[in-house]
């Protein structure tokens, strides 16, 4: 199955014109007409924008600095609880360009992360990321992204003015040890073919990693990753707002220095209905398969049935996004794979020119898939913030952030699990639009 998906991604690349029929092939953005199909979340590579007004912000440069500073009351580095003062150094800079037959976005912020006490922990934090989208054919779209980040997460992140958003691929967010230095990467390829007026086939493939790069004491219990996955799908519109389809995904996920390795064979029918352009719901569900191994353990499979939804919905002053899954996963920085019942929302309104408020939310529950041995846990966390616009130039967010973990193997999440961060936010910069 496997070789069939890498197989499907080459073909469709490779044959734009077995069909008479001319479609537009439009990625995840186009009008609900009787012609284009979209790309429904279940099957598209691309989030939701989380930042109001997001979905309109094309062929632009935008540039900046931002200063960040914070106190966090638990550092989760240790069994017992470190409170600290953490203060971000982070210029900017953003390049997007759209034409009608490609797009490209170029994003890069390096800088650095500063403890007021603990100054073991001071480090250089990146978050570099580029996706170039491109129509072979009216009915091909091919798309790769890439993005690189190292000491930058969503939980310790020191640039809230960078958006981001909630997407329909499955996949395990969960953060453990959010302050401890570590780097992560993830490359994605993928393809749609519209090839009839109602029938679109597609697919992609991804890779990423984990790295915790600190020293022992921070990471007691914690493991680096990687996750290969591919995907192959079939999209059915059945009305003007309606798809129906189903998705057949293959992932691997590797753990070390605890060895552990875990394929996984799900197949997905899903259910998208778009109440208009940016407002849809989707409905995914079907059986899953894993085969796990452990260094000294017996191998465990099982079929086991998996499901997922995801809402979405932006309007020039208010943005809403909302996930659940229930699938077997893994869980950065934590050996083997789990049963997990993961949750998700975001949200911002704008009820002013210049004012603006967000809040996100997210919970996971995991258990292994092996044994005891390997014992998964449980995540809550939230956040709230409010933003103010000053003139064209300058822009303030104030907010704050909860996080509560308990995970048996993990000594300062099980005997310290709480964290609160409350944190100010100032960014200095232009945005300036390119000629079309």
């Amino acid at each position: 199955m496997f070789k069939f998906a890498c197989f499907l991604l080459v073909v469709v690349a490779v044959e734009p014109t077995w069909s008479q029929v001319e479609p537009a092939a439009t990625g995840s953005g186009s009008d609900l007409d009787n012609l284009h199909m979209m790309t429904p979340p279940p099957v598209s590579t691309d989030a939701y924008p989380v930042v109001v007004g997001a979905e309109s912000r094309t062929n632009f440069l935008d540039a900046g600095l931002v200063f960040t500073g914070s106190y966090v009351d638990n550092l989760l580095e240790g069994p017992s609880a470190i409170s600290d003062e953490v203060y971000y150094f982070l210029p900017s800079i953003t390049l997007d360009r759209t034409t009608p037959r490609h797009s490209e976005s170029l994003r890069y912020s390096p800088g650095f992360t500063l403890y007021q006490k603990t100054s073991e922990l001071n480090g250089i934090s990146q978050d570099a990321s580029g996706e170039y989208r491109f129509h072979v054919t009216p009915y091909t779209v091919i798309q790769f992204s890439d993005r690189f980040w190292q000491n930058y997460n969503t939980y310790n992140q020191s640039n809230p003015f960078v958006a981001g958003g909630i997407t329909g691929a499955p996949g395990n967010t969960t953060l453990l040890a959010p302050f401890a230095n570590q780097m992560n990467n993830l490359s994605t390829i993928a393809v749609d073919y519209q090839y009839a007026r109602n029938s679109m086939i597609g697919g992609s493939g991804s890779y990423s990693f984990l790295r915790y790069t600190g020293n022992d004491t921070q990471l007691t219990g914690l493991n680096d990753g990687n996750t290969t996955e591919a995907t192959a799908f079939y999209s059915r519109r059945t009305g003007r707002a309606e798809y129906l389809g189903a998705v057949y995904q293959f992932t691997k996920l590797v753990t070390h220095p605890v060895d552990t390795h875990t394929d996984t064979h799900t197949l997905f029918g899903f259910y998208t209905h778009y109440f208009t352009q940016s407002f849809s719901l989707s409905v995914l569900g079907g059986p899953e398969h894993y085969l796990s191994d452990a260094a000294g353990f017996a191998k465990e499979q099982a079929w086991t049935p998996a499901a997922q939804g995801i809402l979405g919905w932006q309007t020039l002053r208010t943005n809403l996004g909302f996930s659940f899954a229930h699938l077997v996963s893994g869980a950065p920085g934590l050996n083997g794979a789990f049963h997990a019942d993961m949750a998700r929302m975001t949200g911002e309104w704008r009820f002013k020119r210049s004012w603006s408020m967000g809040m996100d939310g997210e919970y996971s529950l995991l258990k292994s898939i092996i044994t005891n041995q390997y014992p998964g846990g449980h995540t809550v966390s939230g956040g709230a913030y409010l933003d103010r616009r000053i003139g064209e130039r300058t822009e303030v967010v104030v907010g704050y952030g909860h996080v509560h973990e308990s995970y048996r193997l993990i000594p300062s999440s099980f005997f310290s699990p709480d964290s609160n961060r409350v944190y100010a936010s100032v960014k200095y910069g232009f945005h300036r639009p390119l000629g079309r």
